[in-house]
């Protein structure tokens, strides 16, 4: 837990207390959890929207035309395993990978399927 406590989401006022597993507003009685939630925006989501997170197996949804040196095309159906998600992406690519007979590469999210 952080030092600083979060303003009432209801209000806005400084002054929330921890009481148990609940922050607690005395300025309105605004009771929410104490547990941190995922910022909705930060969530990485595939192409059917399952939710990505570091270390899952994807599988290309769609041909891609690769750039670069090697160029070539990815298939659909190609399996990346062990993605890794970024933050600083270029272009909206939010994922790191190695792809097969590709090498290390970013992917853009809205490109892949989940692999369940």
């Amino acid at each position: 837990m952080s030092d600083s406590l979060p303003k009432c989401p209801e209000c806005s006022e400084a002054f929330t207390y921890e009481q148990g597993s609940l922050f607690v507003c005395p300025m309105c009685g605004h009771e929410w959890s104490a547990e941190i939630e995922p910022d909705p925006a930060a969530v990485i989501r595939d192409s059917v929207g399952n939710v990505l997170e570091d270390g899952d197996t994807v599988i290309i949804a769609k041909d891609l035309k690769v750039k670069g040196a090697g160029g070539g095309v990815l298939k659909v159906g190609t399996k990346v395993r062990g993605i890794r998600l970024i933050d600083d992406g270029v272009a909206d690519h939010d994922i790191d990978a190695t792809v097969p007979g590709f090498g290390r590469m970013q992917l853009k999210s809205s490109v892949v399927k989940k692999v369940l």
